[in-house]
């Protein structure tokens, strides 16, 4: 006889404070948004100060198309004056952060303070593994790929190249070549694969992390300074390091522009030991024609996200997150809608019959 009848809700979890970068202005606004406000939650989105016309328009058309007013809400400002005072908010439910991990790590102290949770999408210092067994050019060109797209400006950018020693001379030839026809220009015009990176103030970091991994012993095997044909603007040239040892900040440390760094191996094993070395585990890609190799790498990993022979495409319906010092939680498909609701058991007693753990005073 049936006693019990028990379901699960998922109910939203309330008011949610959003906290988007720079980089992808709109994308990491949207990938935050539309699940929030799908799973029924109101939202606060807090955009970078360096980037926040975008997200003003975005509710703008939002309000356009008949959201009602108050569901989702704009903050501007910098970040110790809008960012962390959303964070600590008594009346704010839960924060989803994009960031650095350094932020993520204040974000998360202030939401601890009252049991809120959080889920951040932080910083990368993501490897490529290349073996000895892959296409030259196909390699070569996932691999500027992976770290010059987008100027290096991404958390998963494919940073540190893990390449075979067997063929890393003809390898970082071929990758030279592929990064010297990568056309920098003014993003306007026809064919640029390369604009500036986003301000002055990351200019002047990138050009530091080279300089210091040039002190430290590493050896600038191309680029690293401004294009000679561009005296204005914040532009970097793809820069490739060779030379470079584990315990420097340019193997360790997240650059955030167009900087790809060079270790070599003899063994998968070795390659493994290489990727894994980082506090970082947002993504990581292996490119070798041996698919069951590929396999068994991927499986060893320590990353959220795993490409085999390409490097950085997302597809909303697949999970988009990071281990480690990247930070934990999900977004993109059912995973980032998961974010933003409750769970809550309900069970019901639907016997006709008393429980009967106790005995009846009826029958004393």
């Amino acid at each position: 006889m049936e006693t019990f009848k028990s379901y699960v809700l998922k109910e939203p979890i309330g008011v949610v404070g959003l906290i988007t970068p720079w980089n992808y202005p709109l994308l990491m606004a949207t990938w935050k948004v539309a699940p929030s406000l799908a799973a029924g939650c109101a939202a606060i989105l807090k955009p970078s100060e360096l980037a926040s016309i975008t997200c003003l328009e975005l509710a703008e058309v939002c309000r356009e198309v008949g959201l009602p007013p108050g569901v989702l809400n704009i903050l501007t400002g910098l970040g110790p004056e809008a960012g962390a005072p959303l964070a600590s908010h008594p009346d704010v439910d839960k924060i989803a952060f994009t960031g650095s991990s350094a932020t993520g790590s204040k974000i998360m102290a202030a939401a601890a303070q009252m049991v809120k949770p959080v889920s951040l999408e932080l910083g990368g210092k993501s490897p490529i593994i290349v073996f000895e067994d892959v296409d030259l050019d196909k390699a070569a060109e996932w691999t500027a790929f992976g770290c010059f797209w987008t100027n290096g400006q991404i958390c998963s950018a494919t940073s540190r190249l893990i390449v075979h020693e067997n063929i890393v001379r003809e390898f970082l030839d071929r990758l030279v070549k592929w990064t010297k026809n990568i056309k920098i220009s003014d993003p306007f015009e026809e064919g640029c694969r390369l604009g500036p990176v986003v301000s002055g103030g990351q200019y002047e970091k990138v050009l530091k992390f080279i300089s210091t991994a040039k002190s430290e012993g590493a050896t600038i095997l191309s680029g690293g300074v401004r294009p000679e044909h561009l005296k204005k603007g914040f532009f970097v040239e793809p820069t490739i390091i060779t030379d470079v040892t584990t315990s420097m900040q340019i193997w360790r440390e997240e650059v955030f522009g167009p900087v790809l760094c060079v270790k070599t191996f003899s063994t998968e094993e070795e390659a493994l030991e290489l990727a894994n070395d980082t506090h970082y585990g947002l993504g990581a890609a292996v490119i070798s024609n041996d698919l069951e190799r590929c396999d068994r790498v991927s499986k060893n990993l320590q990353a959220g996200i795993v490409w085999v022979n390409c490097s950085q495409p997302c597809f909303c319906q697949a999970p988009w997150g990071g281990n480690k010092r990247s930070g934990f939680g999900r977004e993109l498909g059912e995973w980032g809608l998961d974010n933003y609701l409750s769970v809550k058991q309900v069970t019901q007693y639907v016997s006709d019959e008393p429980w009967g753990w106790y005995r009846s005073p009826s029958k004393l």
